[in-house]
């Protein structure tokens, strides 16, 4: 779902949108409202893009989106967030739509959340953003590895939001945001939780007891990390440089765990790593329980930051990639290399102004191979130029 507009019409401060096409209406897909509450200091031309890429992680999740409600105010209520007036607007709302989902693109608060819960009825679901990608992450989890970093992650967003929210976890209908711990939560207190985080955190130290020493055994080998904004291609570019056949979706995170495969021009040889999409807004928990599979970008010897050249937002896109490389203490700016993807998407003009704006990148399409082979050939002289040293 690439936007959420199809139908518009202005219903009080709600933009409405419904694409009930023949699929939605096939897949009986959950009912959601999102909601933005917007402040003075944010970036309104943003706006567009931040909302239909909350719309495209619900649609992900398996939701589909009704409407958004978008909220202006000086500064977020303590109590209610969007204020308690336009909370009981929001209430009624979901009543005439028979929607049972509310999903908030602003991080909630555990006591906002609760004061919200008891205004909507024990019958609504309550999310925010980083609920949400949570739960996506928790269904795209393959591996033992992956599957333990996402309870953590989880565990620690629900660890401060325990109070009075049994009866909220405790509602089975639907499928966005009850899946990973789920219903045995309802008999954890918090020192159960504070148990299991730290078991899953031992667990997670021996897998990079582990990864590290896997790391040991390949440092004579070149090593290459694939990293970018989540749907922008690099599964599919991992799949071009080495052959491989790793699974693809037009989904936001499908990828979980870091991918490995080896690629060679007949001489020289390295190692390429698909690791976890970014996203705006990624919650720091979430960043914090994957560092044993982004060490695999900090100790690269080159990074491939993947852009999708066709998308809107794709400035924004790669200054949150960097931003969050910078965090992990990723590489310097000398061991990037930008690749500009899906070109074949773009007008000649719109790719002139791109390759224009950014001349030391590289422009490529996974899906039709144009530019493969003088990325390759960029990558082999990288090689060629650390086994020389």
């Amino acid at each position: 779902m690439t936007a959420v507009n199809k139908k518009e019409q202005k219903i009080g401060t709600l933009q409405w949108a419904e694409p009930l096409d023949k699929d939605s209406v096939k897949e009986k897909l959950e009912k959601v409202v999102l909601v933005r509450l917007v402040l003075p200091e944010d970036d309104e031309s943003k706006l567009k893009s931040d909302l239909q890429e909350l719309a495209f992680l619900t649609r992900t999740a398996g939701g589909l989106v009704l409407g958004t409600v978008i909220q202006k105010r000086k500064k977020p209520d303590p109590a209610y967030l969007i204020g308690e007036g336009k909370a009981r607007f929001l209430r009624d709302l979901l009543a005439k739509t028979k929607t049972s989902t509310v999903i908030f693109d602003n991080e909630l608060k555990p006591g906002q959340l609760r004061n919200l819960q008891r205004i909507f009825g024990d019958h609504i679901k309550i999310l925010d953003r980083s609920a949400l990608i949570l739960d996506i992450f928790a269904t795209h989890a393959r591996t033992p590895e992956a599957k333990i970093q996402v309870k953590l992650a989880q565990l620690e967003y629900l660890l401060p939001r325990l109070s009075g929210m049994w009866r909220h976890l405790e509602r089975q209908y639907g499928t966005i945001g009850v899946r990973g711990p789920g219903e045995k939560q309802l008999e954890m207190d918090r020192r159960t939780i504070r148990r299991q985080i730290s078991v899953l955190r031992q667990k997670l130290k021996k897998v990079e007891i582990e990864r590290r020493i896997q790391r040991k055994r390949r440092t004579k080998l070149f090593r290459i990390s694939i990293v970018g904004y989540t749907n922008s291609g690099k599964t599919l570019l991992l799949n071009r440089l080495a052959g491989a056949r790793s699974y693809v979706a037009n989904k936001l995170f499908s990828t979980l765990d870091a991918l490995t495969r080896r690629i060679s021009d007949g001489e020289k040889v390295a190692l390429i790593t698909d690791t976890v999409g970014f996203i705006q807004k990624i919650p720091h928990h979430l960043i914090e329980s994957f560092k044993s599979t982004l060490a695999e970008t900090r100790e690269a010897d080159l990074l491939l930051i993947i852009a999708d050249a066709s998308h809107e937002a794709v400035d924004e896109h790669i200054k949150v990639v960097n931003q969050v490389l910078d965090e992990i203490s990723a590489p310097d700016e000398n061991q990037r290399l930008l690749v500009m993807n899906k070109v074949d998407l773009l007008a000649p003009d719109e790719l002139s102004w791109l390759r224009r704006k950014y001349p030391t990148a590289m422009f490529v399409s996974a899906l039709t191979g144009t530019g493969i082979d003088a990325l390759k050939e960029y990558i082999f002289a990288r090689i060629g130029e650390k086994n020389a040293r």
